[in-house]
């Protein structure tokens, strides 16, 4: 809610402002107001529903007993019949059950009031719940407001504080700043770059060159080479740095992008990686400011810093040619696993067509092995068949020598016959 709300009163209807603590004790009223009017109106219910189950336990029991009565009527009327003692006997029982149901009211009304009671005690527990819901419901409510008040309040802080830091670091930047340009112009950014890498060398980078570029062959040379090698002699990451300051005095003001193109031309020329500008030009400019800038997409692989990113430039690129080298040893390894299959590959499919040719042609040289085979076997076949039917012939021929006879010769042949007998003759 703002801090002055409008209320409009309902019978006037004349319009007023209130603030915050008057609109919320207006709230607490009309809402302790309604509240006590919904406890007066549950109460009210509560005794009307009381009042209503008695009166039905009266009239329910009131016809009872007329009923009874009617019967005990009846009951008397028949018993004048009867003997005094049966009478009296039958009055007694009569007593007894009165008494019993006498009883059993008394009963009842207890047990009702009972339920009325325990009706009023949950009412009246309900009622204390909803003040203790309605308190609670206050006091979350109090609780956020104080919450919400102390989050902006802190955000607030955080704010003023953040645009505290950020003007001391502005100045401390400045500061700083003037005082590294001054030291510079005193001792060179390149004799400064020199001695903070000289500092680490031994630890950092004891494998490492790092000298001036003295190779003037190409026409031009940069200004420090770095160049680091594993133990295999595989180069991890090479770097041609160019520095470049210049005095706030200076007339003719130069920009870092003046020197890209020569220290492409040298990265290239002397082999480099990377090519790196160290560079102080263009102080007031935010892009060159913000830290290490990457310009590789004007010219491969090129980065421009201040003098204060010389050494963690170098620790990165020497951490990504690392992992590099890594990757690359791993391909090679690869590489040579996949000329090994494909050597081997090439091995199998020579032995498969060689083994081809030569199974081509012992196939063919059986097929006419068996060809032959089949001739030969067809031939012996025959002269199988021919020397059975030779044996044949001869056993037909020997059962005829066997079945010849001089009687056989000479039957109808007079001249043998009368010739065999002159031989017999003679014989004898």
């Amino acid at each position: 809610m703002s801090k002055n709300a409008e209320v409009k009163c309902p019978n006037c209807k004349e319009v007023f402002k209130v603030d915050d603590s008057v609109y919320t004790d207006i709230v607490k009223q009309v809402r302790d107001q309604q509240f006590q009017e919904e406890i007066n109106t549950r109460l009210a219910v509560a005794e009307r529903e009381k009042q209503s189950a008695v009166e039905l336990a009266e009239s329910k029991l009131k016809g009872f007993y007329q009923d009874l009565l009617a019967k005990k009527e009846q009951e008397i009327s028949g018993l004048k019949l009867k003997s005094k003692e049966e009478l009296v006997d039958e009055v007694s029982k009569k007593d007894e059950l009165i008494r019993q149901l006498q009883s059993k009211l008394e009963k009842a009304e207890t047990e009702k009031a009972l339920e009325v009671s325990t009706a009023v005690t949950q009412i009246e527990k309900e009622r204390d719940q909803l003040a203790n819901d309605l308190k609670n419901k206050d006091t979350e409510k109090q609780l956020l407001e104080n919450s919400l008040k102390q989050q902006y309040s802190n955000q607030l802080n955080a704010k003023d504080e953040l645009i505290k830091f950020r003007d001391q670091e502005i100045e401390r930047l400045k500061d700083y700043k003037q005082k590294l340009s001054t030291k510079m112009l005193g001792e060179t950014l390149e004799q400064h770059c020199e001695t903070e890498f000289n500092k680490l060398r031994a630890t950092a980078f004891p494998q490492a060159y790092f000298e001036k570029d003295n190779d003037a062959s190409g026409g031009t040379k940069g200004d420090y080479i770095f160049r680091e090698l594993d133990h295999e002699g595989n180069e991890i990451v090479s770097i041609m740095f160019e520095m470049k300051n210049e005095n706030d005095h200076t007339a003719t003001k130069k920009k870092n992008e003046d020197f890209f193109a020569k220290l492409d031309k040298d990265r290239k020329d002397k082999g480099c990686e990377y090519a790196v500008l160290v560079s102080l030009l263009e102080s007031d400019n935010e892009f060159y400011n913000t830290g290490i800038v990457d310009v590789s997409y004007k010219y491969d692989k090129m980065y421009v810093i201040r003098p204060q990113f010389f050494i963690p430039m170098i620790t990165l690129l020497k951490n990504a040619g690392m992992k590099s080298l890594q990757y690359k040893s791993e391909l090679n390894v690869m590489r040579n696993q996949n000329i090994d299959i494909t050597n081997f590959e090439e091995k199998i499919n020579d032995f498969k067509t060689g083994f081809a040719r030569n199974y081509d042609l012992a196939s063919r040289q059986f097929g006419e092995a068996i060809k032959e085979i089949d001739k030969t076997m067809t031939h012996l076949q025959k002269t199988k068949e021919a020397l059975l039917s030779s044996v044949n012939n001869l056993r037909l021929a020997n059962n005829k020598a066997d079945d010849l006879t001089i009687k056989k010769l000479t039957y109808n042949n007079p001249t043998m016959k009368e010739k065999f007998n002159n031989l017999n003759n003679n014989k004898a």
